[in-house]
């Protein structure tokens, strides 16, 4: 007798973290993301975390939800509308409201854009706002080709004032910066109400233990804590602090100064070596050597405080210094009190002083604050910054981006 077709719990599970258009930016974890929500101001704001990456160097990518004074939500920077994703953010919709707006605060890379036609479609009375300016990397897709809905998608105009939430948020724009090939820009908007910054890659602060979400599969961790290509590394909390904190160095640095690139002479014969020689595990590949590496990873960590990301420091906003700090002196007028970026730590607890001490590096003679930054912590050694300058000369030599400014 024919009947219902049986599904076991794992293809259930397999279903609901399922993103199927993971080819268009193919970053780990694929096609199969999960979705922690967490409540961050009761009633208020939620966070929904994810995570990507390359080579498993995996960090949080986050939207923010916020729930608005008159009903219904806002949604900042959306992330993969998986199965399980859209559940959670219905749950909230049952009990707060509809979505009613959503918003891309970027114009820059794929990995944030390309979520939000899908994330829309979910939800048709929305109406969207994206940053202006927008631009693709490696490719400079039409928005059209991403899914955004053209008859509800709008670019945020430049006076805040002009926005249909203007009474609950204000917001800044920075940039466009000009790259070159590109263009870098980002909207850090202000709820008022909470007195809470949403940001997306200007500023972030790292933890000491790895996340939630990084946790929940926890290979990667486990990959890079291994010191060499024959390590077997017990599933232990002290190796998963291990692991993330060096996920932090190759994701903030790409190659910090503690880190040795082998040769590959050295590498082969090691892979056979290899405890496990799975594709999974890359054959066994390991071309990785740390010496020292916990004092990097605690002079970026800083005790959780707030800072710039190296590659934006080196690559990006010195090419614009006098409108970043304007950008910041703006941002750090509103009397926030928590600032949620897109990327590693959130909420991070934080004041507008700290926000605006973090773009420093961009001035000539910067005023520290008594008692949140000494010499010793700030700014972050200038040995890590070795292979990131060597690229920007590079990037310079053959007149890919424009030169860095000088300082203000």
């Amino acid at each position: 007798m024919a009947g219902e077709p049986i599904v076991n719990a794992e293809q259930i599970h397999a279903r609901d973290f399922s993103w199927r258009l993971w080819p268009v930016v193919p970053l780990y974890p694929y096609g199969r993301r999960r979705t922690i929500r967490k409540e961050v101001i009761k009633n208020t704001i939620w966070n929904f975390d994810q995570i990507q990456g390359i080579f498993y160097v995996v960090v949080p990518i986050r939207m923010t939800i916020v729930k608005l004074e008159a009903g219904g939500l806002l949604v900042y920077a959306p992330v993969a509308p998986t199965p399980e994703c859209i559940r959670l953010v219905k749950e909230l919709v049952a009990e707060h409201g509809n979505v009613k707006y959503i918003i891309l605060p970027t114009v820059s890379g794929l990995e944030h854009k390309v979520f939000v036609g899908p994330f829309a479609r979910y939800f048709p009375t929305a109406q969207v706002f994206v940053a202006p300016n927008q631009w693709s990397f490696p490719l400079n897709l039409p928005l059209s080709w991403l899914g955004l809905p053209p008859k509800r998608t709008q670019l945020l105009p430049e006076d805040s004032s002009k926005t249909p939430f203007a009474d609950e948020f204000d917001y800044a724009m920075l940039g466009p910066i000009n790259l070159g090939t590109g263009r870098f820009a980002e909207v850090a908007f202000f709820h008022k109400r909470s007195h809470t910054l949403l940001v997306t890659d200007s500023v972030l602060s790292i933890p000491e233990d790895p996340p939630a979400i990084v946790q929940l599969d926890p290979y990667p961790l486990l990959f890079h804590a291994k010191d060499n290509a024959s390590d077997t590394v017990a599933d232990i909390q002290a190796n998963r602090r291990k692991g993330w904190q060096r996920i932090c160095l190759f994701a903030l640095y790409f190659q910090p100064s503690p880190l040795e690139i082998l040769p590959w002479s050295q590498v082969f014969p090691d892979a056979l070596k290899a405890a496990e020689r799975s594709k999974k595990a890359y054959f066994g590949l390991y071309p990785f050597k740390w010496n020292d590496w916990e004092r990097s990873f605690y002079a970026l960590w800083g005790n959780g405080r707030l800072f710039v990301a190296p590659i934006l420091q080196t690559l990006i906003l010195n090419r614009a210094p006098k409108e970043t700090i304007d950008w910041a002196d703006k941002v750090a007028s509103w009397d926030f009190e928590w600032i949620i970026p897109c990327h590693f730590d959130a909420p991070i607890k934080a004041e507008p002083h700290q926000f605006r001490q973090a773009f420093s590096f961009l001035e000539k003679y910067p005023a520290v604050s008594a008692g949140l930054f000494s010499s010793s912590t700030y700014p972050l050694p200038e040995e890590d910054f070795k292979v990131l300058r060597e690229i920007d000369a590079a990037l310079n030599k053959f007149r890919i981006v424009p030169p860095a400014k000088d300082k203000v």
